[in-house]
């Protein structure tokens, strides 16, 4: 395995400029500076106003104890509870006769806030502020108290819209990180489940959470996510994009090496098989790994429903898979090159379509290629409501209007109709998206070389594969390497009382997930 530092030096670097690099003088490290610790009051308070300085959203909310004891409670507007500052901040701290001298009594006798903590700096109690809480100054006391009340509005639990299913929950992750978490311990009510924070970003200081079963995964496999994770140095991460670029192993790949997910029970049972999840806040995706191949043909339902309607489910999917990546390349190929393979009858038909056609084939299938990944691209930039209108509309009058202006020839609309179908039918984004991609070199090569053009594109693809790795485990893993004892989740899915055990190259820890009470001691269910 190997992860990456980003301490300055570029991905990729060459071996020339690393020498030249390491040969150069290393400059001084910079000293850290010293937190400027909480002192009198007048200073803490200025201290606070000038590192927020122009910020019209933080609110300054002085208050006045018994006996002239003053104090400020300092938060930004819009994303705190403001309803637990008046009521469980505010109303016990002005009904107090004396303030207590030590702010531990403060926390424990007349605050009502359940999660509160003490800051001794202003760097501290700025961050503080910054993460969503309130920070309590008290005149004359050497340390702050941190009140845990991050809210704000935030968007509400709600169906995902990437991975709709007809049968299975309905609800899905938000931009909200606690919510996100909230909702993996409602599916998940085991301590095992562990949740490791990372704040990641010099300026947005946005929090990420590393989730993995304790007891299931690979111990070798946390520490080297939380490696990577805490290598990252960045100025900012606003989606798990981001993160997803840094950590993957080989980022120059078309294939993703990463899964992300809207869905709570697909990261829970990512995690019960013994990958981990990386929740990011302000952002519904969740990223999972390792991933293999198979894993982007399977959906949610394929668990949900009965297995053999899960197995046809899969193997459509996959059949489609391959018509999304070699149908035009083979459309070319054959026209082109290798016309004795088709019957008679087809060959004259798709000959009278494209007698009057003056382009060769391979330009007339880029050019039906990309003009309809441009018309799929402004389908989904254009609002809802008249995004899948002028999709549709547009296909059908363009492509109509080609065809009867004799640029291209109806055999390769349907081609390409065809070849659009099946990559809507990838149930993940991330892969139908490669094998998009992929499409346009195979049909380069079909159109050079003809059939052997696609099986040197076929043999490049495999061996890349075949070379891929996410987080050490091979990609195509259960079939190359070949393992009979992973079969049961890959290009079918075997009934739930078959499967014992998990995958070995995520679990080799704790391989079985399935007791004797749930096998019936190797019998179906309802058997003799």
């Amino acid at each position: 395995m190997r992860y990456f530092t980003f301490k300055g030096k570029k991905r990729g670097a060459s071996p020339k400029s690393a020498s030249a690099h390491a040969a150069a003088p290393k400059p001084k490290p910079k000293p850290t500076p010293k937190p400027t610790q909480i002192g009198k009051w007048e200073a803490a308070i200025a201290a606070m106003k000038g590192l927020f300085r122009d910020c019209s959203d933080v609110v300054y909310h002085e208050i006045v104890f018994s006996h002239g004891v003053k104090g400020c409670l300092i938060f930004i507007d819009g994303i705190v509870k403001t309803d637990e500052i008046g009521n469980h901040a505010l109303l016990p701290l002005l009904g107090l006769e004396d303030v207590p001298a030590q702010p531990a009594a403060l926390e424990r006798q007349t605050l009502m806030v359940p999660q509160t903590s003490r800051c001794t700096s202003y760097e501290e109690a700025a961050e503080a502020v910054l993460a969503g809480n309130a920070v309590l100054f008290v005149q004359d006391r050497e340390e702050a108290v941190v009140l845990h009340i991050r809210g704000g509005d935030r968007r509400g639990v709600e169906e995902p819209q990437t991975e709709s299913v007809i049968r299975g929950p309905r609800e899905g992750f938000v931009e909200n990180l606690r919510t996100n978490t909230a909702l993996l311990r409602f599916k998940i009510k085991s301590a095992n489940l562990k949740m490791k924070p990372f704040i990641i970003g010099e300026q947005t200081k946005t929090s990420v959470v590393l989730c993995y079963m304790e007891g299931i995964i690979d111990p070798k496999l946390v520490e080297e996510a939380a490696k990577r994770l805490s290598a990252i140095r960045i100025d900012g991460i606003l989606e798990s994009g981001y993160i997803e670029e840094m950590i993957e192993d080989q980022p120059l790949s078309p294939f993703p090496q990463l899964q992300y997910t809207e869905r709570p029970d697909a990261a829970s049972a990512a995690l019960l098989e013994g990958k981990f999840a990386i929740f990011v806040d302000g952002t519904p995706f969740v990223l999972i790994g390792p991933v293999t191949f198979w894993m982007f043909m399977q959906a949610s339902e394929d668990y949900y429903e009965r297995y053999i309607i899960g197995n046809l489910i899969r193997w459509l999917r996959i059949f489609f898979s391959a018509v999304a990546l070699f149908l035009p390349a083979l459309y070319v190929a054959v026209t082109t090159f290798h016309q004795d393979m088709l019957p008679t009858n087809l060959l004259l038909s798709i000959a009278v379509a494209r007698e009057t056609i003056p382009f060769p084939a391979i330009v007339e299938a880029l050019i039906m290629e990309v003009a309809f990944e441009a018309l799929r691209e402004a389908g989904i930039r254009l609002p809802k409501t008249v995004g899948q209108a002028v999709s549709i509309l547009g296909a059908l009058v363009i492509g109509q209007a080609a065809v009867q202006a004799g640029i291209v020839s109806a055999p390769m609309v349907i081609v390409v109709s065809l070849t659009g179908i099946a990559s809507f039918t990838i149930p993940r984004f991330n892969m139908a998206i490669a094998i998009r991609m992929l499409r346009f070199p195979l049909m380069l090569l079909a159109g050079v070389f003809g059939l052997f053009g696609i099986i040197i594109g076929i043999v490049i693809i495999s061996a890349h594969l075949c070379a891929l790795r996410s987080f050490g485990v091979p990609y195509l893993s259960g079939i190359a390497p070949f393992d009979p004892k992973e079969q049961k989740d890959i290009l079918v899915r075997a009934p739930w009382w078959k499967m014992v055990t998990r995958p070995g190259d995520f679990a080799p820890v704790n391989r079985r997930r399935l007791g004797e009470r749930g096998t019936l001691n190797g019998k179906r269910r309802g058997g003799s």
